[in-house]
């Protein structure tokens, strides 16, 4: 492995200012940026000075996630916005030893965990029901429900660039309209009101004077049209959703409104900036050209490829999404990608569920006692695969173990999982866009894992730039919220610019072609076996009962046949 830092070439080409303007760059500070981060198992608040963006104070929690059955995952919505507020209250408390105050902070962006859903009632401003994360697989039946009207689970592709499935969030609000009394209640009386986490979000910060969302979170939903970046009649009557429902659809960088709710030490402050977290990830890895690809290592990967002005639709089961609008009259730009749903969760499971791990933090301790992974393939599928397979009766499997095969083993394989999985996807990117993708840039909480990074270098034969941020979603939010105009704490000029916290790390592939390819050829192998392995259980349980029923009846049978052959026999006997 050889590693570099500081590397002008291994950002998005972004030069190098001289130093009396580095110097400068951090002695003129125009602003401050605070960024609201709400990720699936963590909430954050960052502050942010500007133009260089530097992190100065920052509080994180944990979040918690609720799981009333197997595959379900929910969230508290008053939880999520009881923990932002506990954030920006403990962050603005740091700044007085920056030598800054509340009062500095200019503007707020957010930057969230996409696809999840709430629904409230607009009258009490209290949620009719917990969030349903993103990777809830509860909707499967209403994913049947739609397909048995539609035929084809990519028949909206064309459209909003996403196949149906339990991912997206219209399958989510149709099955709280369906199951949930409440919020068909609330449905029939106009109060219901519907979003992803960054609208419920701007709801409770503005006391319910704004619902609105951005056009990257919106794409998100299997609603929006990605041409006229509006909900679509078709796809609302479709999923029997009324636009009445949804927030009004806006650009990711331009003033909002003002915070005004009483419970939040933000109240005053201007709202400028909303993100899909991965989206945010991308700008913060300053990907702002058509090929520039990044991943992010967390609970589940995200890889986006920047694809310019126009949106390319998939074919091997990537999505089409939009990466980014920096104000109302900028050019939308978008990306494809692939997800990878369970990544760090595999670690955690390893610990967790069969203990091969006493923490996940340690997997990279445990893998690196041995050379390779013997041969063992672990897929990971626990909920089914995502991209680009797209196959939810998919389930997880360890094979080729042996005698010989050790915890070690395992847990390598493990990580070489997340490698294969990202591959998958990169290799699709490729063939989808026509861009050479030359590397792979990196964040997120699990690239602390060096052994990770290089084996994700050797799986990919792609150099890998780890950025030194480890998570650039809240810089991307942060910038996002700071160029918007009317704000004008910067300039979003990538290629112009130099950024005093864009730093990478380096990985060199160090295998050969040839041993990647067998490598790879045994991975999808492994894959296949995993497929399928999901049977309907409605099918299960009427054959069954059909099985029960044929068995039951046997005794039966067999004494009214064994009853008429002795009869047959006696009267033979007689006539003798």
């Amino acid at each position: 492995m050889t590693e570099g830092k500081n590397l002008p070439n291994s950002s998005a080409d972004v030069p190098f200012r001289s130093k009396e303007l580095r110097k400068q760059s951090l002695i003129q500070h125009t602003g401050l940026v605070g960024v609201i981060d709400e990720g699936t198992k963590t909430i954050g608040f960052s502050i942010y000075t500007t133009p260089d963006f530097k992190e100065i104070a920052a509080h994180r929690v944990e979040l918690s996630v609720i799981t009333p059955q197997d595959g379900w995952y929910e969230q508290d919505p008053l939880e999520i916005m009881a923990s932002i507020n506990k954030c920006a209250e403990e962050a603005i408390k740091q700044l007085p030893d920056q030598g800054f105050s509340a009062s500095d902070i200019s503007t707020v962006g957010i930057t969230n965990q996409r696809e999840t859903t709430i629904v409230w009632d607009a009258v009490t401003g209290k949620p009719l029901y917990n969030a349903l994360v993103w990777k809830d697989i509860r909707t499967s039946s209403t994913v049947e429900q739609i397909l048995a009207k539609v035929q084809d689970p990519n028949h909206f592709r064309n459209s909003t660039g996403l196949p149906i499935s339990t991912y997206f969030s219209a399958l989510k609000i149709r099955w709280l309209k369906d199951n949930v009394p409440e919020v068909r209640r609330a449905c029939r009386e106009n109060r219901c009101k519907a979003g992803t986490v960054d609208s419920w979000i701007v709801w409770n910060l503005t006391n319910g004077a704004l619902h609105i969302t951005d056009v990257t979170n919106a794409s998100r939903t299997l609603l929006m049209n990605l041409e006229t970046q509006n909900w679509d009649p078709v796809l609302l009557k479709t999923f029997a959703i009324k636009e009445e429902m949804l927030p009004t659809i806006r650009s990711c960088s331009e003033i909002f409104g003002k915070i005004t709710s009483e419970r939040s030490v933000l109240r005053g402050m201007t709202l400028s900036g909303i993100l899909g977290n991965q989206q945010a990830s991308l700008l913060g890895q300053m990907c702002v050209k058509p090929g520039q690809t990044k991943n992010t290592y967390r609970s589940g990967c995200f890889l986006l490829c920047n694809t310019g002005d126009k949106p390319v639709f998939s074919r091997h089961g990537l999505l089409t999404t939009v990466a980014y609008k920096l104000g109302p009259h900028a050019p939308t730009i978008y990306a494809i990608e692939g997800a990878v749903s369970v990544a760090g969760h595999a670690l955690s499971w390893l610990q967790q569920k069969v203990r091969l791990l006493p923490d996940s933090r340690d997997a990279e301790k445990y893998a690196e006692m041995v050379p390779t992974s013997g041969d063992v393939y672990f897929v990971p599928a626990f909920t089914g695969l995502y991209a680009p397979y797209w196959r939810q009766n998919a389930r997880g499997i360890i094979i080729g173990l042996t005698q010989f095969t050790r915890k070690n083993h395992i847990v390598r394989a493990a990580l070489e999982s997340i490698c294969f999985q990202t591959r998958d996807i990169l290799e699709c990117m490729h063939q989808e866009c026509g861009y050479e993708i030359n590397k792979l840039h990196a964040d997120g909480k699990l690239t602390t894992n060096n052994l990770l990074m290089q084996l994700q270098a050797d799986t990919a034969g792609l150099p890998v730039f780890r950025s030194q941020l480890m998570d650039s979603t809240a810089f991307g939010a942060a910038m996002c919220a700071a160029q918007a105009d009317g704000i004008n704490l910067c300039k979003f000029e990538p290629e112009k610019r130099y950024y005093e916290n864009v730093h990478y790390d380096t990985f060199l592939p160090t295998t050969t072609d040839l041993e990647r390819k067998e490598r790879y050829g045994k991975w999808k192998r492994a894959v296949e076996r995993s497929l399928g392995w999901v049977i309907k259980q409605k099918n299960t349980r009427e054959h069954s009962e059909e099985n029960y029923r044929m068995l039951s009846s046997l005794p039966a049978s067999i004494f009214l046949i064994s009853s008429f052959a002795m009869l047959v026999h006696s009267l033979a006997a007689t006539a003798h």
